[in-house]
């Protein structure tokens, strides 16, 4: 490992001895001798750079010269490794994870046959909040510092979410049929009040709603969370044009949709779409909805693990990106995609493009590596927070080791993090200028207590399990 923890001390004494008679500003965190890879508008790529935190924030990027300005009680030699910004997973449920691997072995219908009946057993927020954190304790090894969710008892998702030390926007789900979370449909409006409210002001936690999908939430109820969203502040999160019969399904249960309309065309005359909307999915559109999108300013979460997984389609991600749509990358669910990792998704999602396009010049590794950070922050509309490493905003940074034996040889940054880099390569993930991770292991998490909780909800769910093979 090349990460060095050096005493401020040391470090001030020799600064003052050889650079400058003036005291240095003060600061919490230093890297140093780092490749950084900006993903600012000029994506500036530094090759010794220096990045000083302070706080939550960024305070400094530049030069090995500005080392000799800051004084902190923690400075990591990165030693040549790759320093950038924190990953963004567009698209989750969390708490999924506690099902992963289940009903892999030909199953006719895995959603009715597997995933529904597990739900319907064994959900409870004890299953949610021991989960999710497991879910966050990979993502944040993984070196995702945000992550998009969509389930229920979402207020256990935010706090699992917060022992972990990883940002998240985290939306309850709003849905035509009682679940765990409300006897009653739709009742996550009501449990969303309190959530929205109890999380308004968090450092880490986004609260936002998440009305499913147009299939299964009726037009109104789409406008009641629109109204609710708009006066909270909250970002909206939703499946959209996801199956090749949604259009079917969404005619099936609410006849009074127009006939005549794509799924898009329906929601954008229902007045439902906006900035504040982040979409999941997003394959059964084409141009004229594409542009819709674009009119509309929604952002898109594109997961082409899950959709080739699931066989529900290539998404045209390559088009919405070419016509400006602001287009992040996504996992789904634990269930949908088992690895809930970015660092996976960038290289795939280059070679659906590729292969659904017939063009192998598709998502260069500067696209790839943008759709994972600043991409994903443009879709979320956080872009002016996170995304990028520039002073002022907020810490959320990660280092790559280059000296695996999969890194080598390493002549273009962009290249090895899109096409070579594995999850286990990221040894530092620091979130709000924290460190949560390092050398594998997450650092905020009594490790012991959390694998005695976890260990009960696997147990359960295995013997549960048995049950329907």
């Amino acid at each position: 490992m090349k990460v060095v923890f050096l005493l401020a001390a040391a470090l001030c004494g020799a600064v003052l001895s050889t650079a400058r008679a003036d005291a240095p500003e003060p600061a919490d965190l230093i890297i140093t001798n780092a490749r950084i890879l900006t993903m600012d508008a000029e994506r500036r790529v530094l090759d010794r750079g220096t990045l000083v935190i302070t706080g939550r924030e960024i305070t400094a990027v530049g030069e090995p010269a500005l080392a000799e300005r800051y004084a902190a009680d923690t400075v990591i030699d990165a030693d040549g490794d790759i320093v950038m910004p924190g990953m963004i997973n567009t698209h989750n449920h969390m708490a999924m994870i506690a099902f992963r691997g289940l009903g892999e072995y030909a199953v006719e219908d895995r959603l009715f046959e597997f995933f529904f009946p597990l739900e319907k057993e064994l959900l409870s927020r004890e299953l949610i909040r021991v989960a999710s954190r497991q879910a966050a304790i990979e993502l944040a090894l993984a070196g995702v510092t945000t992550v998009t969710d969509m389930y229920y008892h979402e207020d256990e998702v935010a706090h699992a979410v917060k022992d972990v030390g990883i940002r998240g926007v985290l939306g309850q789900s709003i849905i035509g049929f009682p679940v765990v979370d409300a006897e009653e449909p739709w009742g996550g409006l009501d449990y969303a009040v309190g959530y929205l409210e109890a999380f308004a002001d968090d450092e880490l936690i986004t609260p936002a709603l998440a009305p499913h999908a147009p299939y299964t939430v009726s037009p109104d109820k789409l406008m009641e969370t629109k109204a609710l969203a708009e006066a909270h502040g909250a970002p909206m999160l939703m499946h959209l044009a996801e199956f090749y019969e949604e259009k079917a399904m969404i005619r099936e249960r609410f006849p009074d949709v127009p006939a005549d309309k794509s799924i898009v065309g329906y929601l954008d005359e229902l007045g439902f779409l906006g900035p504040n909307l982040l979409a999941a999915h997003v394959i059964m559109v084409d141009e004229a909805d594409m542009a819709i999108l674009k009119k509309r300013n929604v952002g898109v979460a594109h997961n082409p693990k899950a959709n080739t997984k699931g066989l529900t389609g290539l998404s045209p991600a390559w088009d919405m990106k070419q016509m400006g749509i602001d287009v992040g990358l996504g996992t789904d669910g634990p269930m949908s995609s088992n690895q809930i990792d970015i660092v996976s998704v960038m290289g795939y999602a280059a070679r659906v493009a590729r292969v659904l396009h017939r063009d192998g010049t598709l998502f260069t590794p500067v696209d790839l590596v943008e759709m994972a950070t600043i991409g994903g922050a443009r879709a979320l509309k956080m872009d002016d927070r996170i995304g990028s490493l520039e002073a002022g905003k907020l810490a959320d940074v990660i280092i790559v080791d280059t000296g695996s034996a999969n890194m080598q040889p390493l002549y273009d940054p962009y290249a090895a993090i899109a096409f070579q880099a594995y999850p286990g390569d990221i040894h530092t993930t620091i979130v709000n200028g924290r460190i949560v991770a390092r050398d594998g292991v997450v650092t905020t998490v009594d490790r012991a207590a959390h694998a005695v909780e976890w260990r009960k909800i696997t147990d359960e769910v295995a013997a549960f399990a048995k049950t329907l093979n």
